[in-house]
């Protein structure tokens, strides 16, 4: 379903693992090329529960452009990641654009701090739910919600629903 579509990720140390790993195996599943970016291509990054992932390029070297999509995954590596103008510039392409932004349980932090909540309907984990609303988005308690080119959902359980979108999202363009 998804054959030639390219797709961004972000890593970095203490991500979580199934929210990393169960998207980019399922996308590549449906034939999209995922590329994971973090500071440093060739690392590996470590998640929450110890999982590695190797960066394939830094997020340094690469340009919206080149892709179809972005999915964040949460964890702690969100709030890292927020910190970095290169990972926000990207992340405000991607939506200035219409392409996908997808993000889940804490990876709404870096569409915050990128400024393009505003005005969007979406979840994430009840954590941050204060932190989507005071950057001006409505927070939905979904497992899934879906508001244009912005996806997002609220923890691991809900990564079938999550991917689902995505895929179904990225089939239409």
């Amino acid at each position: 379903m998804l054959d030639g579509k390219k797709i961004l990720m972000f890593v970095d140390d203490v991500y979580e693992d199934l929210e990393l790993w169960y998207p980019k195996l399922r996308m590549i599943e449906e034939g999209a090329l995922v590329t994971v970016a973090g500071p440093e291509s060739g690392k590996i990054y470590r998640g929450k529960n110890g999982y590695p992932c190797k960066a394939d390029v830094s997020y340094n070297d690469v340009e919206e452009k080149d892709f179809d999509g972005l999915i964040i995954p949460g964890g702690f590596a969100p709030d890292k990641l927020r910190r970095v103008e290169k990972v926000l510039d990207l992340t405000r392409r991607f939506h200035e654009n219409g392409k996908l932004v997808a993000h889940i349980c804490h990876a709404g932090w870096i569409p915050i701090s990128a400024k393009i909540m505003k005005g969007f309907k979406c979840t994430s984990t009840p954590g941050i739910k204060d932190d989507i609303e005071n950057a001006g988005a409505v927070w939905i308690d979904e497992p899934v919600v879906v508001d244009r080119h912005m996806i997002s959902s609220r923890r691991p359980d809900d990564l079938p629903a999550f991917c689902k979108a995505i895929i179904e999202f990225l089939s239409k363009e």
